[in-house]
Order: C-alpha cells, then structure tokens, then sequence
C-alpha cells in the first residue's frame, strides 16, 4: 500500500478538452482520486516509466498509437493494474478488441457517462482488495 491515500489515475485522451473535463469530473467525484490526465501517448509513457499508476483510463483512437495498443504495451509490463478503453466506438468488436488486449472494461462516450464514475469505484476496489 502507498503511504499517501491518494490513488493515481492516468487519462489518456487526445482531445484536450476532454483532458480537462475528465479529470476535473473524476477528482470532484472522489477527492481521493489524483488524475493525470495527458493529451499524447508519449506523455503517457514517460509518466509510466516514472510513476505507477492505480487505473490507466484511455481512449480507444489517437494519432500516435490506439488506445489499445497502448493497453497491450501496458500489459506487456503490468498484468494487474486495471485499464479502462473510454472510446466513441460502439461496435462490438470494438469492445471485443479492447478485451482481447488486456482491457478491464469498455465505456462507449458519451452513453456509457452514467457509468463511469461507478466503473472506476468498481475497478479501484478490485485493485486495492488485489494489493493487499
């Protein structure tokens, strides 16, 4: 367990705005949540390879790399931390994609927004219950 009872979240989305409002909506829903949030992949992967992170929230398309190979990348070196695909894409296989990488769970923008915060609750707990 960390000695500060902040969780770390890492949102990866290259809309800036989505950034913003993300990680402000997450921190205001749980004060004890302290998100990054990152507009590039490469941002996300420096960060990665100097903090370790609670929950790794990304979006599924982004010009450098797609959400999901960067969750594969991820899975390359941790196997526990759960990965949230946050994404406009709705198909089924899409979800089937983000699975098959290594994903935790799939939330389609903007229809699955009543879920999220509660998805992040539910995959928080499962990460804190496997540390300890």
């Amino acid at each position: 367990m960390r000695s500060s009872s902040l969780r770390r979240i890492l949102y990866v989305d290259d809309d800036k705005d989505a950034c913003l409002l993300m990680g402000l909506l997450i921190q205001q829903y749980n004060e004890d949540y302290g998100v990054i949030a990152v507009g590039t992949v490469q941002k996300a992967l420096d960060l990665m390879s100097d903090l370790s992170f609670d929950l790794y929230i990304l979006d599924y398309r982004m010009p450098e790399m797609s959400g999901i190979e960067l969750c594969r990348l991820i899975r390359q070196t941790d196997s526990d931390t759960p990965i949230m695909i946050y994404s406009s894409l709705a198909r089924e296989a899409d979800r089937e994609d983000a699975l098959n990488a290594g994903a935790t769970a799939y939330l389609v923008k903007p229809n699955d927004f009543d879920n999220f915060n509660e998805t992040i609750e539910e995959l928080m707990s499962k990460k804190y219950r496997s540390d300890h």
